[in-house]
């Protein structure tokens, strides 16, 4: 009978580590309501059309936020990241397709910190055609994220450095700078006011950073 194999798997070094970003402009939310992929999902399945009912501005509002089963507001998780996948295009030795496979923001939702204002915009949809819409917009708001990351792939200073040039360059949210807008940006929170914040490699030392099983599992999912 031939010999069992050994296999000896290095562990792999996984961390966490929280940073929180403030708001350096309004953030608009607008979530996919119930009623909008019910809509799409009868168009696809060439369902006949309902009469339009009358609009409800109240209702469209409410349906856009991004709600935790507490109640609490927040943005999906996946919205960090994509904004911080998106700044490698502004960081030196970092690649989209590596940094997919280092790091992820815990959770499904990031809660939001800040009181929501009703917002009334005009947009265009399909060939021209005008259209109103309501949104929910934080015009001073915050949030605490839990990374985990493979320490041998990326550096909690880098990190740091992504979340900065991603607030400034990609931005969350509707009218984000990655869309030639100007909502949605941020900065990433340090123990000393804005104006005399120390660079990002330097912020990194003021922020938790433990091994990612001494943490408790976060969970934040959305309704």
């Amino acid at each position: 009978m031939p010999e069992a194999l050994k296999i000896a798997l290095p562990k792999i070094d996984i961390r966490r580590m929280e940073a929180t970003v403030i708001g350096d402009s309004p953030l608009i939310c607008h979530a996919w309501s119930t009623k909008s992929k019910k809509m799409l999902l009868d168009k696809q399945m060439k369902r006949a059309k309902q009469a339009k009912e009358a609009r409800d501005p109240e209702a469209e509002l409410e349906a856009c936020f991004y709600r935790l089963p507490d109640g609490r507001f927040g943005m999906p998780a996946a919205a960090f990241k994509h904004a911080m996948v998106g700044a490698c295009r502004f960081a030196d030795n970092l690649k989209m397709t590596e940094l997919r496979g280092a790091l992820h923001v815990v959770g499904e939702l990031v809660p939001i910190e800040g009181e929501p204002t009703p917002r009334e915009d005009m947009v265009r949809i399909g060939m021209g055609v005008a259209d109103i819409r309501f949104r929910p917009e934080f015009r001073e708001w915050k949030a605490t994220l839990a990374i985990d990351f493979n320490a041998a792939v990326i550096s909690p200073e880098q990190i740091i450095n992504l979340l900065t040039l991603a607030g400034f360059g990609v931005g969350i949210g509707e009218w984000r700078p990655e869309c030639d807008g100007q909502y949605g940006r941020f900065h990433v929170q340090t123990e000393e006011p804005r104006d005399g914040e120390k660079s990002s490699s330097e912020s990194a030392d003021n922020l938790r950073v433990e091994a990612a099983d001494e943490l408790p599992p976060r969970r934040a999912k959305g309704r």
